[in-house]
């Protein structure tokens, strides 16, 4: 089931939450839907639910227009963020509760919901709980058991708003690849609301950015990741550091850093931002290139198999944070106060006429697709 999202737009008074958002979600294809608070995403999925009506817009089901078709009449499952299930069932009763309430033409008869129920239960590796009751369970069972009764009623899309939100940390990175392989098996078109990065680069076969109302690049997580189309994209995916500059002749300059523009640049003088991932960061003792920046090492954060440094930029003061593995900490014996020396190896680079860019928005202070440069 394919789903089609054309030209639609929801305000909220004088507040716009989708600014004619289109979408294309392929059949059988896990695509999350990514953003911070606020950036429409919960909008957009319940609509293409049938929860919220849009105000201008079209919703395709596989090609047939499902814009003022009821909730009941989509055939979509809904895994909401904080479970929904009833106290008083058992999980058999509540896997079950969407075929007992169907009208009774179109109800299963009690041997097959009682066969369907124990299938799901032992597709999400909890048939042995079908007698309790959902206080008796922890908080990865009980999203388990939802997105069951999801299933149950055979939907042809399953929506996800953001599913795991609930749980601690290592819960939800057990249900994320959890979740990846139940869909590899089921092969179902389903949505994932979330605003965890790391959730929809690991799970999704496709991921959609959006920023205040509007999607600002659709890719597989390499592409929107490795190759964001803007500087919020960048910034969103990850930590970042930016480098401010100028593009003038033919030559890009950030501080102590001199590199050949690329030919399609388009303009001959303009401040340019060039940012970089703490991971592309190189560190020595000495400097060996024009391109590298001194610094001094401000805070060393070593738990785990990376150590992060904060570093402050001699002159300027500017903060800059790096990535390394353990082993290479190790083996350059690095300690707070030491002066070090940092170079990209590669900077995502835009233009910013006005100099204001942060990184964290995208507006008219930030023009063109951007360009990598490798730093040799």
């Amino acid at each position: 089931m394919s789903i089609e999202v054309q030209n639609v737009t929801k305000r909220f008074g004088t507040f716009t939450a989708l600014h004619d958002v289109n979408l294309h979600v392929p059949t059988g294809e896990l695509v999350a839907i990514l953003g911070p608070s606020g950036s429409g995403k919960t909008s957009l999925l319940r609509i293409i639910a049938g929860l919220d009506a849009a105000d201008a817009g079209t919703v395709y089901f596989y090609g047939e227009d499902t814009t003022d078709r009821h909730v009941r009449e989509r055939q979509v499952g809904f895994v909401f963020q904080h479970y929904a299930l009833f106290r008083h069932m058992t999980v058999f009763d509540n896997v079950a509760f969407g075929l007992t309430v169907r009208p009774r033409n179109v109800r299963p008869s009690k041997a097959e919901i009682r066969e369907r129920v124990h299938k799901l239960l032992e597709l999400v590796q909890l048939d042995w709980l079908a007698d309790r009751y959902p206080s008796q369970l922890s908080g990865g069972q009980r999203q388990r058991i939802a997105l069951a009764r999801a299933l149950a009623i055979e939907p042809k899309v399953l929506l996800l708003d953001e599913p795991f939100g609930a749980l601690d940390a290592r819960v939800r990175q057990e249900l994320r690849r959890w979740l990846r392989r139940l869909h590899d098996e089921l092969h179902i078109t389903g949505l994932l609301v979330t605003h965890d990065q790391d959730e929809a680069l690991e799970v999704a076969d496709r991921v959609v950015v959006m920023n205040e109302g509007r999607v600002v690049q659709v890719g597989t997580p390499d592409e929107v990741y490795e190759h964001p189309a803007t500087p919020f994209v960048f910034h969103f995916l990850g930590n970042v550091n930016l480098f401010r500059g100028r593009l003038e002749e033919g030559r890009l300059s950030f501080g102590g850093i001199e590199l050949d523009a690329p030919r399609e640049a388009g303009v001959e003088a303009a401040p340019a931002v060039g940012y970089v991932r703490p991971h592309d960061l190189q560190i020595t003792h000495t400097p060996d290139s024009d391109e590298a920046v001194a610094t001094v090492v401000r805070q060393i954060r070593g738990a785990g198999p990376f150590v992060r440094l904060e570093l402050d930029r001699v002159g300027t003061g500017e903060s800059i944070e790096a990535e390394m593995p353990r082993e290479t900490f190790r083996t350059l014996g690095i300690e707070i106060g030491q002066q070090v020396y940092v170079k990209p190896r590669s900077l995502r680079v835009w233009i910013d006429p006005d100099g204001t860019s942060d990184g964290k928005r995208d507006d008219a202070a930030s023009v063109g697709d951007g360009w990598t440069v490798k730093v040799p």
